[in-house]
Parts: structure tokens; C-alpha cells; sequence
């Protein structure tokens, strides 16, 4: 293991080319025998040479001594503004949150707009996942999982930021568009158009019905909402959206109406991983996040 110190007296000697003026240039008070003693330690862990001299205080980088100044330059170099951002409160990098279509749509631009207004510099990349998976934060692929969550594992911790309620979505001309409630009961014989099979929002749709002590008589699926707010607007039949907005989905020649009771709800959240390292874009994330 290469200690840090020595990697640090060898990038002075490197880069001011001499022992002297690397002690000069150090961000900290500290000795040229020093400064010496921390490169040549280095050299003796490595087994071989990073300087040669070719003056009375010239050094110059062997091969292997400029590819390991290539690495470790950057580091250095970086590190006072890394600094500084930090204690001035600033909010660099890119953090990144997968979520459900629905989610993003309803629930990200006022929360994003919110983290905007205290952080502005702040980089956030939205990405769409059709079904919550784990795996995207287990791999470092997103920082943040925002969706229904019904099962949280043990590694992952989480925090509510929304509600998702069902509602009856029905043509413009249908004939209970124009009531404030409606119930799953007075549609039985219609078809109801449903999300494809297998999905987490059909899931949800299919407890609706268990819990109203129904089942659906006649379906057709499709694999979004945008499809089957259009099939509803369309006469194709009625269908079961959740919904964040509490006035429930919009578009043009559909109505929606509230689930009569008992009432179906469930929270949204927001997942990250419990070993995550301290990260103050996830912090200002959350900080911005619904209550």
C-alpha cells in the first residue's frame, strides 16, 4: 500500500523538478530533507526508481516515475478546489434517480423544481425504470430508486415521498362521468382495460378488485398509461390508474373519479443504499424531497 504522504512528496518533487522547491511549493509547512525522506521511503516500497538526478538540485521522472505522476497528478491538483467547493456549501457532480414513468411525470418536476431553487448548480439525471429493480443501486447505476416499494431488502434504506391512489378513469360520455363516485361494482360488465400482466401497476389494479371482492369480467392490456388513457378516451371500456396528482389523471375526453371505499392507497419512496458514502447531492435531494 502506498501511503499517501509519500505519494504526495514525490508529486511536489515531480512536478517543481527538485527537492527545494518542492519543499517551497508544499501547501504546508515541511523540510527538503523531508520532502526527501518521504520519496525515497516511496522508491524502497516500490522497488524501483521514480526520480534520477541530472543537476545538483534537478530531478527528473524515470519512466515508471512520469506514469505514476500521470495517475496521481489530477488527485492533487483537484483536491483544493474539491475543498473549497465543500466548505463554501457548493454542489458539484451528477447524482442519478431511476423512476417510474408515473413518477416522473407527477411527482419529480415540482420536487426537482424545489431542489433547483436552493441548488442551482446541481446536475441531476432522470432515467426511466418500467420496474422497480434493486439491482440499479446495487451496481452504482442510480443513487436514488423513487417508486412503489412493497418490499424494502435489509441493505436498503428508504424514506415516503408520496402516495399513489387509485382512480376510476372513464370516457368523457360515459354515463357516470358526471359523479363524484363511482365504484368498481357498478362497472362489472364492462371491459376493463388493464396494464399488461406481470407488471407492478396490474399487480396493484388486480388488489383493487380483490379488495372490492372483484374480478374483471373482460380485459385488454397495454403497456402504459398514455396507452390506456387513450383506449379509455377512445369508448374501448373503464379502467384503475393510479395516481399522485390528488385529482387523479388528466387528458382530453377521459374523467376521473376517486375509488369509492374502501379507499386504495399506497406510498411512493424513495430507496437508497444504506452503505452509501457521505454524498451531499443525495442529502439536498432528500432534503428537497415531498413530505
Amino acid at each position: 500500500m502506498i501511503l499517501l504522504h509519500r505519494l504526495e512528496g514525490f508529486y511536489w518533487v515531480a512536478r517543481t523538478g527538485g527537492y527545494h522547491a518542492a519543499a517551497r511549493a508544499f501547501p504546508y509547512p515541511i523540510t527538503q530533507p523531508a520532502v526527501h525522506q518521504q520519496v525515497s521511503k516511496l522508491q524502497d516500497e516500490l522497488g524501483f526508481k521514480l526520480l534520477e538526478r541530472v543537476a545538483k538540485d534537478r530531478m527528473q521522472m524515470t519512466p515508471a516515475g512520469r506514469k505514476l505522476f500521470e495517475f496521481c497528478a489530477p488527485f492533487f491538483e483537484e483536491l483544493p478546489t474539491l475543498v473549497r467547493a465543500l466548505q463554501a456549501g457548493e454542489y458539484g457532480g451528477v447524482l442519478r434517480i431511476y423512476s417510474a414513468p408515473l413518477v416522473l411525470r407527477q411527482l419529480m418536476p415540482g420536487w426537482l423544481k424545489r431542489l433547483h431553487k436552493a441548488h442551482p448548480e446541481m446536475q441531476i439525471e432522470l432515467r426511466e425504470l418500467v420496474e422497480p429493480d434493486f439491482k440499479v443501486l446495487r451496481d452504482g447505476a442510480a443513487d436514488l430508486l423513487v417508486d412503489y416499494l412493497p418490499e424494502l431488502p435489509d441493505d436498503m434504506a428508504s424514506m415516503q415521498v408520496g402516495s399513489l391512489r387509485a382512480f376510476l378513469v372513464l370516457p368523457a360520455g360515459h354515463a357516470l362521468a358526471d359523479k363524484k363516485r363511482a365504484s368498481l361494482a357498478t362497472l362489472k360488465d364492462e371491459t376493463f382495460i388493464s396494464y399488461n400482466p406481470g407488471m407492478v401497476p396490474f399487480n396493484l389494479q388486480m388488489q383493487a378488485f380483490e379488495l372490492h371482492g372483484l374480478t374483471p369480467r373482460r380485459t385488454l392490456s397495454a403497456g402504459s398509461a398514455e396507452t390506456i388513457l387513450g383506449f379509455v378516451e377512445a369508448g374501448m371500456g373503464f379502467s384503475l390508474v393510479p395516481s399522485i396528482d390528488p385529482e387523479g389523471p388528466k387528458g382530453k375526453g377521459i374523467v376521473a373519479i376517486p375509488l369509492a371505499s374502501p379507499k386504495v392507497e399506497y406510498p411512493v419512496v424513495a430507496a437508497w443504499r444504506k452503505d452509501t458514502p457521505e454524498n451531499a447531492l443525495l442529502d439536498a435531494v432528500l432534503e428537497a424531497a415531498p413530505r
